[in-house]
């Protein structure tokens, strides 16, 4: 008699034929490079992506790897796995970060593990840098937009000549450059997919980049402004000393920045320097840190960041270059100069001929009455102690797409602000949290979601922790009994 184990080894070996004959299929502007059968198995290192979980174990799928060629200096290299047994039906695309240029192996992983159809791209270059751009406009494009569209319509159709039936319903997920990549689909792209999480967008990228470029190149130009290690932790514990309990809990976390008012002024040196004070010029790079950059003419760069991010105080090193993920933005798409000297550098002059060359890689527009028609939902996240990518930034795009639309959004677009969290996780607050099964539950179920709990693993130091995420412009309050490291202690209300 066989056994239930063997009848379902069986039937995902049938499957073997149908897979690697996808190779001969011809689908437009797409070449497969590689059409095979992966057997259940421990999965390898991660070819190029972050978060590839060497050893998990991986169901039998169908390995689609492909080059998309939408134009003919296009390059985009992406891969679908497909379930070979227990698909659910639908589609996930998983987005990328900084400056991409690789396949996220781990991420698609995860997806196939839940029963996904998953796919990732390279956005059509090679390499976490943004010398691709230079003498190279179509691969701006692709990086900006165009293969993530590419990928999805491709994959679709793959995923129709492999199944027989195309997906249900096509989800997206991704963080940072991924969190852009998502807004852009819904703005460019509304039919691609039915609903969307978008995490920590960077959706100006240029006018982030070059907002964080700016302040570090006043320091370097002025050493008496950085503040050296031990002062950026003297900085950060102050601010959480002074913000920390006005939720009602002692948690080491400012878990409501906006409620947070904090003068670095209060950590000025008496006279001279100390190594528990900051001098007159760190005071000043201090209170920068919660300045919106602009313009000479007033006009707003970037906003400002939350209290609560010091910890992760962009602060330069003298004699060491910037980070490519900031000074790649002038350096190869507004002066296309591998050689330019980052301490030339004028944001007057810099953000205006970045934005000329590669301003379609900005996903600003609010108008999204196409996706919300089609019956598309959008769910943002953002960690309040985001160094990068400022959480009031994503505010302020929430609130203009609610302007744009006319009113209150919540019923298909919602924000989810998680306090302590740095940039796509990471901090002292949780910054685990099931986005996606969040948002399932919202498509197909209808279920809002109208609080998502996050948790903090006691592996990372110091507690075991978990609080419920509530939709902005709400907060978590504390009950005022039970323990604080858990979420049930906790409601959603207004702030």
């Amino acid at each position: 008699m066989i056994s239930s184990l063997a009848i379902v080894l069986l039937a995902a070996f049938a499957q073997q034929p149908a897979c690697e004959g996808l190779k001969s299929l011809p689908f437009p502007n797409t070449t497969i490079t590689a059409a095979e059968f992966v057997p259940e198995g421990q999965q390898q290192t991660a070819r190029g992506g972050r978060g590839g979980q060497a050893g998990a174990t991986l169901p039998a799928h169908c390995r689609v790897a492909a080059i998309l060629a939408p134009s003919s200096d296009s390059h985009i290299e992406m891969e679908l796995w497909m379930p070979a047994e227990n698909w659910n039906g639908k589609f996930l695309a998983v987005g990328n970060g900084g400056w991409a240029g690789n396949i996220e192996t781990g991420a698609i992983a995860t997806g196939l593990r839940k029963g996904y159809a998953a796919a990732s791209n390279d956005t059509g270059h090679k390499g976490g840098s943004a010398s691709f751009a230079v003498g190279h406009p179509e691969k701006v494009i692709d990086f900006g937009y165009r293969s993530m569209h590419e990928m999805a319509v491709q994959s679709k159709a793959i995923i129709q000549a492999f199944y027989k039936r195309g997906p249900q319903l096509s989800y997206y997920q991704g963080c940072s450059t991924g969190g852009r990549q998502g807004m852009m689909e819904a703005q460019r792209y509304p039919d691609d997919f039915d609903a969307i999480i978008a995490g920590a967008p960077v959706y100006n990228q240029i006018r982030l980049n070059l907002a964080t470029v700016a302040p570090q190149v006043e320091m370097l130009k002025d050493p008496s402004r950085i503040l050296p290690p031990a002062k950026v932790t003297l900085f950060a514990n102050a601010v959480v000393a002074a913000c920390d309990e006005k939720d009602g809990v002692k948690d080491n976390i400012v878990s409501d920045p906006q409620m947070c008012r904090f003068d670095p002024a209060v950590l000025m040196c008496k006279a001279g320097d100390g190594p528990d004070c900051l001098t007159a010029a760190q005071v000043e790079t201090a209170k920068k840190a919660y300045a919106p950059v602009k313009l000479k003419s007033g006009e707003l760069v970037y906003p400002a960041h939350s209290p609560g991010f010091e910890a992760q105080l962009r602060i330069p090193t003298p004699g060491m270059p910037l980070s490519p993920l900031y000074a790649d933005a002038p350096r190869y798409l507004g002066r296309q100069d591998a050689d330019w000297d980052v301490m030339s550098f004028d944001l007057d002059k810099d953000l205006p001929m970045a934005l000329k060359n590669a301003g379609i890689i900005e996903a600003n527009d609010p108008n999204l009455a196409k996706f919300k028609a089609r019956g598309g939902k959008l769910l943002l996240y953002h960690g309040w102690a985001d160094p990068g990518p400022a959480p009031e930034n994503t505010i302020n795009y929430v609130s203009e797409v609610s302007k744009k639309l006319g009113g209150k959004q919540d019923d298909w677009m919602r924000l989810f602000l998680l306090p302590g969290v740095g940039h796509c996780g990471g901090g002292a607050g949780p910054d685990q949290a099931d986005f996606l099964g969040a948002l399932e539950k919202w498509k197909e179920a209808g279920t809002a979601p109208a609080e998502i709990v996050a948790s903090r693993n006691a592996g990372r130091g110091g507690q075991e922790m978990s609080r419920p995420l509530c939709p902005y412009p709400q907060i978590a309050r504390y009950s005022g009994s039970g323990s604080a490291n858990d979420a049930k202690n906790f409601a959603c209300a207004a702030r």
